[in-house]
């Protein structure tokens, strides 16, 4: 057996990760790099794994030629070593600018790989009568015109989310549709798969995502593509799926049973002017503690600065421990600034150069998205929290923006449900379904008071250490 491959750092302070997904080769395929030769062991669009027969393979940009399965024909192609095992005999090789030409025969060989012999990805299925394909959402370029003219798509649905989920965390995203490939896409059920140790091989439509409507034009549509993605736990490649719909509820011939019970809150902010918004808050939980931070003088920044997103972050760690929950890693949030750019924004209230609170929030298309929320307790009664909601509500009025999603809440906190109709927001029920069914209630109690006892004992550091270990197993 081979040691452990070395790969090299990026950025983000993340380990790097794959951008394409790989397929296993099972008929011969031989690769010459510079002066070694050796066999293909699985391709992507991006790059080769290999195994050198005989001399050791040298770490350096080369020539990488191949012949592919059942043609004469080699094809050249400039590579880098992405990493390399200890013994020098196995290594991965990133493309490096491939001609159209050839990108398109590397596509055309990895279309004819069967997809029953790779486990991980479900290529192209069956349902009934109808034929499911799978794409790469990151890659395919119809998913993204797709999302932007599909009403119903959501922040969760977009690239830059996806994107950001696969930086910090390694989950493959994917999209399972009934659109052939060289077709524009009329439906699709996006989802990342979850490899973990700790809960397991999951494929999540999404992790660390509110909702995630299947964006399909009917029920039958949903039904079939949950069928497909059904098979895979059925044959014990994957261990559950759980899908988050706002919507669509599937039908229990997919065998998909209801397992968490939240609510989403949205403010609508469309034919109303900020005065009229203003007017129905709440006067006494709403109004009255915007003009008390007003007449705290507490000062207000927004932007993605380190400064900044030091600031919430410290400000997060707080309130997780409140909260009994180890903090998400930083490195998620650096992946989210990376991915949206001016799309996200840091919002801090400051007394006297002192962070009381800080929220995170996202605009795409028509809405503006609040993901993450955090402040210190012992100012709370300085109202910081309900100025940075009205300054990203007035914010979001000035940019012509229709709705303001206020994220979903558990049914066992009336307090912050109250929170969030005393804006004017109206809560709608979010069911989250999985297959195969099984109530998760148990376990969650088991969890949160394990929890309980551990948290408020816990440093700083160590605590932050928990958050990295933990988040990537739960998605």
């Amino acid at each position: 057996m081979s040691s452990a491959p070395q790969k090299p750092d990026c950025a983000l302070g993340v380990p790097e990760r794959r951008f394409h997904a790989r397929r296993r080769v099972q008929s011969a395929a031989y690769v010459n790099i510079g002066a070694s030769r050796g066999v293909v062991s699985d391709v992507s669009e991006g790059g080769l794994g290999v195994h050198a027969a005989a001399s050791e393979i040298e770490a350096h940009i080369s020539t990488v030629a191949f012949r592919l399965p059942g043609s004469e024909d080699w094809v050249e192609i400039i590579g880098q070593i992405a990493w390399l095992s200890e013994s020098r005999r196995e290594a991965g090789i990133r493309f490096l600018d491939p001609p159209e030409s050839v990108r398109g025969r590397i596509q055309e060989w990895i279309s004819l790989i069967n997809p029953a012999d790779d486990g991980p990805h479900l290529g192209v299925g069956k349902s009934a009568a109808t034929t499911v394909y799978e794409l790469n959402p990151l890659y395919d370029p119809r998913w993204e015109t797709f999302v932007c003219n599909h009403a119903r798509a959501s922040v969760f649905h977009s690239t830059n989310w996806l994107r950001a989920l696969q930086i910090a965390y390694g989950y493959d995203p994917a999209v399972v549709t009934t659109c052939p490939r060289q077709a524009a896409l009329t439906n699709g059920l996006a989802f990342c798969r979850v490899k973990s140790w700790l809960t397991g091989r999951r494929m999540v439509s999404l992790p660390f995502s509110d909702h995630c409507e299947p964006l399909v034009n009917n029920s039958g549509e949903l039904n079939d593509l949950l069928s497909s993605m059904r098979h895979h736990v059925d044959t014990g490649r994957w261990k559950s799926i759980e899908i988050r719909p706002p919507s669509y509820q599937p039908a229990s011939l997919t065998g998909f049973g209801k397992s968490l019970t939240y609510y989403l809150h949205r403010l609508n902010l469309s034919g109303r002017s900020t005065q009229e918004l203003f007017h129905n808050f709440h006067k006494s939980c709403v109004q009255r503690k915007i003009r008390r931070a007003e007449r705290e003088r507490l000062k207000y920044e927004e932007g993605t600065s380190e400064i900044l997103l030091q600031q919430f972050y410290k400000l997060l760690v707080i309130t997780r421990r409140r909260l009994f929950l180890p903090p998400q890693p930083q490195y998620w949030f650096r992946a989210l600034i990376a991915s949206f750019g001016k799309d996200l924004r840091i919002r801090v209230a400051s007394k006297d150069d002192l962070p009381v609170a800080s929220i995170l929030t996202i605009s795409h298309k028509k809405t503006m998205v609040y993901k993450y929320g955090c402040s210190d307790a012992r100012f709370n009664r300085l109202g910081g929290m309900a100025l940075l909601f009205w300054n990203t509500i007035q914010e979001a009025k000035d940019k012509g923006l229709d709705e303001f999603e206020m994220g979903r809440s558990d049914g066992n906190n009336p307090g912050l449900i109250s929170f969030k109709e005393h804006w004017g927001a109206v809560g709608t029920q979010l069911n989250y379904w999985r297959y195969p069914s099984r109530t998760v209630g148990i376990a969650n109690t088991w969890q949160k008071n394990m929890l309980r006892r551990l948290i408020p004992a816990t440093p700083t550091s160590a605590l932050r250490m928990m958050g990295m270990f933990l988040y990537r197993h739960i998605g």
